[in-house]
């Protein structure tokens, strides 16, 4: 069953329990999802405790010391290697080898928080479905006696919102160089018991400085040169623009200040990093006509500033099409329109750069309740939300296998990579 256009998303009162429609037929290694699924149902409880004691304790970017702690405290009582404080401070790995050999499995999680509504993103979520297919991965390593290894390399992650671009940071400094294939999730509203396979949009960051003059506002309001109004100037600029560009494409901004200094933090969203570099030469003349022609009305001058970019999500056709197959037969449906398709992820980067897969699933949400709401933040926490979590770990864990056990499947992966890398 796929979802096309849903128009009903999952909420609240909707009973979670009451089972879709599965469609029919063999799934790979049925042996090996037994394992899998019998590990993660065995966690479960373990795994609520430490999801809601990470929503307890919201960390934001570069700050999730207890995050940090909690999570590498409990890989460790589950038989993983861990190294603590790996290339940056917050950030850790965790490995758990068997046998001699065998191929290697990446597994990515997310653990920061947002300022004043906390895990309103759910990432509390995110970082118990790293931790669940890892630890199912481990369990069938053991019990099949299959040579492999699994990696989870862990850190904050956000090029938007919530600030930073870990997993570049740390591919940069060798953290991917061993995998074969990548594997995540996030979270989001969309349809009862659907997992998506939606892309994201690209984002390009711009950081926008002004430099003005300070004035007292009513003693002598003629020295000052205000560079809240040439700001403001461009904003307008920008709104007008809006207009002009594609409904799929997105400008967003936020203007602030410190000490004195006005500085505004701008995004451009697109489908693909190719449309937003497009748009993106329409909205840096926004600040430049003000700099050029409104100079005079302002006197202030502006430096625009070009930040990271984050890359849309390539989901490597392989991987989604034995993920779509074992969630079609054992877990609910698949839809490729929710998801996080109207957000962004550097997981997006990591996919322009090895195989990769970054499902989304949905949770009960309340109307206007969606991810960055402090609704979402109350959601994130719910028993529905954590038995959706477990849904798609499972499903994870099962593709995540068949990379570690079928050479075959790994190469046609690989090849799909490659195929559409061409094509970039």
């Amino acid at each position: 069953m796929t979802i096309g256009q849903a128009d009903v998303l999952w909420r609240p009162e909707d009973d979670y329990k009451v089972k879709p429609t599965l469609e029919e037929g063999d799934i790979y290694r049925p042996d090996i999802l037994k394992v899998v699924e019998t590990a993660i149902d065995n966690l479960s409880g373990k795994l609520r405790e430490l999801s809601l004691d990470i929503h307890d304790h919201p960390e934001l970017r570069y700050e999730e010391r207890y995050a940090h702690d909690a999570y590498t405290s409990f890989l460790e009582k589950h038989g993983f290697e861990v190294t603590r404080h790996h290339l940056l401070e917050t950030a850790w790995v965790a490995t758990y080898t068997h046998g001699l050999g065998g191929r290697v499995l990446g597994v990515n999680s997310e653990m920061d928080a947002l300022p004043g509504i906390g895990h309103a993103c759910g990432h509390n979520l995110i970082g118990i479905a790293g931790v669940a297919v890892a630890c199912a991965a481990k369990a069938a390593m053991e019990q099949l006696n299959i040579d492999g290894k699994v990696i989870l390399p862990w850190y904050t992650w956000y090029v938007t919102e919530e600030g930073g671009i870990g997993k570049v940071k740390l591919w940069e400094r060798g953290a991917y160089k061993e995998m074969d294939a990548c594997l995540m999730c996030h979270l989001g509203p969309g349809p009862l018991h659907s997992i998506s396979l939606s892309s994201c949009l690209a984002v390009i960051r711009l950081e926008i400085d002004y430099s003005g003059h300070t004035a007292h506002a009513a003693l002598s309001p003629w020295e000052g040169k205000n560079a809240l109004d040439a700001a403001v100037l461009a904003y307008t600029n920008i709104a007008l623009l809006r207009q002009q560009i594609k409904p799929t494409h997105r400008v967003h901004g936020i203007i602030q200040g410190h000490d004195w200094a006005q500085s505004s933090n701008y995004y451009i969203r697109a489908p693909t990093t190719a449309e937003a570099e497009e748009t993106l030469k329409r909205v840096v003349p926004c600040f430049e006509l003000r700099t050029e022609q409104q100079a005079l009305a302002t006197g202030t001058k502006v430096k625009v500033n070009r930040g990271h970019t984050g890359n849309e999500l390539v989901q490597n056709k392989v991987l989604g099409d034995e993920l779509s197959d074992v969630v079609r037969k054992k877990y609910g449906v698949i839809d490729y329109e929710y998801g996080i398709s109207g957000a962004s992820t550097d997981f997006g980067n990591i996919s322009y750069l090895m195989p990769g897969l970054h499902p989304g699933f949905s949770i009960p949400t309340v109307p206007g309740g969606g991810n960055h709401t402090p609704a979402f933040t109350d959601s994130a926490r719910s028993q529905a939300a954590h038995d959706a979590c477990l849904a798609v770990s499972k499903a994870l864990a099962h593709v995540g296998m068949r990379v570690i056990t079928d050479g075959r499947f790994l190469q046609q992966v690989k090849d799909a990579f490659e195929e559409r890398k061409n094509r970039m």
